[in-house]
């Protein structure tokens, strides 16, 4: 017997887990995992601006007036910035906070 006869894909333990849930359960769960998706898009962003400028995180901090543990928590998904954080920064980093939809 191999290790590959002994093991099951990730998405097929997902996809059970799924099919087992009650719809409000299952509503949460979307709900957590847009959250999830959305932390981590914020995180990269900032992350991907700030080294385009060629910055730290200290001088994101600064310049943004707040800490770097806070830029850091932000980087690192630990931490979901409101909206006018999010404004605070881009203003530091020369931009501009835009929203829009993927049509």
């Amino acid at each position: 017997m191999t290790s590959s006869d002994r093991t099951t894909a990730w998405e097929s333990v997902r996809d059970q887990a799924l099919a087992s849930m009650t719809a409000p359960d299952r509503a949460e769960y979307d709900a957590s995992a847009i959250e999830a998706e959305a932390r981590l898009q914020l995180a990269e962003m900032v992350y991907e601006a700030r080294a385009r400028s060629g910055i730290s995180q200290t001088e994101l901090a600064k310049r943004a007036g707040t800490s770097q543990s806070v830029i850091s928590a932000i980087e690192n998904g630990a931490q979901v910035p409101g909206g006018l954080m999010l404004a605070r920064i881009a203003h530091a980093l020369g931009g501009s906070l835009t929203i829009s939809s993927a049509a």
